[in-house]
């Protein structure tokens, strides 16, 4: 019996070929709606690591600000003990305000003296101490005035209670107990106990303080004296003893510094600010 549909190869392959094309066609849709899930996906993905790495690299400034504000602390900290050990190690006592106001006991005398060299001294007949702390700062200070062609002395260094005692009798008597108040302190009252206090003179004075105002020396002094931590104690018209031009206490170059840019003097500045310069008082 013959085929209803005749055999005939051309119809076989046009079957075949529409049977692939559609195979071919859901083939194509399905790869690309796989491709489309899985750029879908790895855009989902990604925004997740973005995100993800966001949050860590707040995490981390985070971190960092955390170890910098604990580095600041222990800074803080080092600083903080550095300061208190400086202050455990310098005499207080070194920048208190006596002339009157604070008082120094019999017993007390610098930690540690040193004799001052004589070619620094105006007399030979006497050897004269400072602490030693201060010395290197006044022989600089001499020595820069040397080079300045200024000459300066030491008259008066370091005196201890006693020796003040006998010093004030010796002017009461002299002058009067009135007068002698004026110019001379009081035992225990004498920045001269402290050692870091110096009386200077300038040779052509015949071995008299007086007149120390008109010479190089005095001049040389208050333009420099507070590079080398020394500022003038009794100004003209201060509040304690006659003006004493010649009388420099040793206070430290920054608190020397910080009075000379301002036109102060020691005393014009209450204790609390002073006690602020203790730390640096020998730097």
């Amino acid at each position: 019996m013959k085929s209803a549909f005749p055999f005939n190869p051309l119809y076989i392959a046009i079957a075949l070929l529409g049977a692939g094309f559609g195979y071919n066609t859901y083939t194509i849709q399905t790869t690309n709606a796989d491709l489309a899930s899985t750029t879908a996906q790895l855009a989902s993905t990604t925004a997740a690591l973005e995100q993800k790495s966001l949050e860590i690299s707040d995490g981390l400034y985070a971190a960092q600000q955390g170890v910098a504000a604990i580095q600041s602390r222990v800074g803080g900290f080092e600083s903080t003990v550095t300061t208190l050990e400086k202050l455990s190690k310098t005499d207080p006592e070194l920048l208190q305000k006596y002339s009157k106001v604070f008082f120094l006991n019999e017993h007390y005398a610098p930690a540690r003296l040193a004799e001052i060299e004589p070619a620094y001294i105006y007399s030979d007949q006497r050897v004269e101490k400072i602490n030693a702390l201060v010395l290197p700062y006044l022989e600089d200070l001499l020595n820069a005035a040397k080079d300045d062609g200024v000459e300066l002395f030491v008259k008066s260094a370091y005196r201890p209670f006693d020796e003040q005692s006998k010093l004030k009798s010796a002017y009461s008597v002299t002058y009067g107990a009135g007068t002698a108040n004026q110019f001379s302190a009081d035992q225990g009252y004498s920045e001269h106990q402290l050692g870091t206090t110096v009386d200077f003179i300038s040779k052509g004075q015949g071995g008299a303080l007086d007149g120390f105002e008109k010479t190089a020396g005095y001049e040389w002094l208050t333009k420099n004296a507070h590079k080398y931590g020394f500022t003038l104690s009794y100004p003209k018209d201060n509040a304690y003893y006659v003006f004493e031009p010649w009388h420099w206490r040793y206070v430290g170059v920054k608190l020397a510094t910080y009075l000379n840019e301002r036109g102060k003097y020691f005393y014009d500045l209450e204790q609390r600010k002073i006690d602020e310069y203790l730390v640096d008082l020998f730097e």
